[in-house]
């Protein structure tokens, strides 16, 4: 009787069972044997041109947020000067921009600000700089605070978890978008006299601070269930007999297989944080003048939507251009982690 193992091993040349030939007589192999997990996820990721496309375009606002001060200087203009006060052929009667599409020429490509008549460009990019730096320290707390209190729930259970479950609940049952706009003026209020303006760094920490609170709960319950699968694995068994603390066991154990969801989820917080800030400078209590962000112009460009709707065009395609790609990076990575997935 031939065994199971043999029946697997039995391949006839030109076949196709695992040691099948090719027509040159070398041995075929699975491309994905002896590749890393790591590896093993780049050659999904590479594949999917999805994923790619909006892995450069990312890459793309990023190096223009990075590179905006050099941009500048080869420009020739800054978001703060008012060129349209200091030229009068700028603007017009009424502080409109002169010429068509909001005043776009050779030396302001996309414009001028109504009413100030600061360059359009220079605002687009520094406002992209300002909403994704800050977006990405929001994401970085939600981060640490989802992963932190997800493990130590997952891990210690019982009462420890279940205070924990109880605490992510009732920050749940917080409406997000009204509780920013409530504590924003509180928090800035409780570090700056009334006379005093409030500095661009404190706005900056107010917002990271006011979104990251409100916005790690759903990663908190992600990394718990997948915590409370994975302590009852044999390799962590093996560390208890051991004698491993149980943060030696959250630490190296358990985090390093934890990289994949959070990974994948922090790609996918980070353009919900834009949102997040553009929406708070947009009601007033996020950034306001002269900081540039993208929720300011929309703001400013709402009082003259009708007379120059140019302005908040480019603002509005950024924006849009961002966060799906983002979006659609998150999906690919998603993907490209998951083992069962056909792309």
């Amino acid at each position: 009787m031939t065994s199971p193992v043999q029946t697997e091993d039995t391949s006839v040349p030109g076949g196709n069972g695992p040691d099948a030939l090719s027509k040159d007589g070398a041995q075929e192999t699975k491309p994905s044997e002896g590749l890393s997990p790591g590896q093993l996820m780049w050659m999904r990721f590479r594949r999917d041109r999805t994923g790619i496309i909006s892995a450069c375009v990312v890459i793309f606002f990023f190096l223009i947020a990075i590179l905006a001060p050099v941009i500048s200087k080869l420009y020739g203009k800054d978001p703060y000067t008012l060129y349209g006060q200091n030229s009068l052929t700028l603007l017009n009667e009424f502080n409109m921009p002169s010429g068509s599409f909001g005043g776009a020429s050779g030396s302001h490509w996309f414009g001028i600000e109504p009413n100030l008549g600061r360059d359009v460009f220079m605002q687009l990019l520094y406002g992209m700089r300002t909403s994704i730096y800050t977006a990405l320290g929001a994401t970085l707390v939600i981060v640490i605070l989802g992963v932190l209190i997800g493990l130590v729930g997952g891990y210690f259970g019982g009462a420890v978890d279940f205070w924990l479950g109880r605490f992510t609940d009732l920050l749940l049952g917080f409406p997000s978008q009204l509780f920013m706009i409530a504590s924003m003026p509180v928090i800035t209020a409780a570090f700056v006299k009334p006379d005093e303006n409030t500095p661009v760094w404190l706005r900056a920490a107010a917002i990271i601070f006011v979104t990251g609170i409100l916005g790690w709960m759903g990663l908190a319950r992600l990394i718990r269930a997948a915590t409370l699968t994975m302590r009852e694995r044999e390799f962590v068994e093996a560390a208890k007999i051991s004698g491993a603390s149980p943060w030696r066991i959250i630490r190296k154990e358990l985090l390093p297989n934890l990289w994949s969801p959070i990974l994948v989820q922090a790609t996918l917080q980070l353009p919900s944080n834009v949102l997040n800030v553009a929406f708070l400078s947009f009601v007033g209590v996020g950034f306001v003048e002269p900081t540039p962000d993208w929720g300011r112009m929309f703001s400013n460009g709402a009082g003259f939507i009708q007379q120059d709707p140019a302005y908040m065009v480019y603002p509005g395609v950024a924006m849009v251009i961002f966060v799906l790609a983002f979006n659609l990076l998150g999906d690919s990575v998603r993907d490209a982690f998951d083992p069962k997935s056909g792309r």
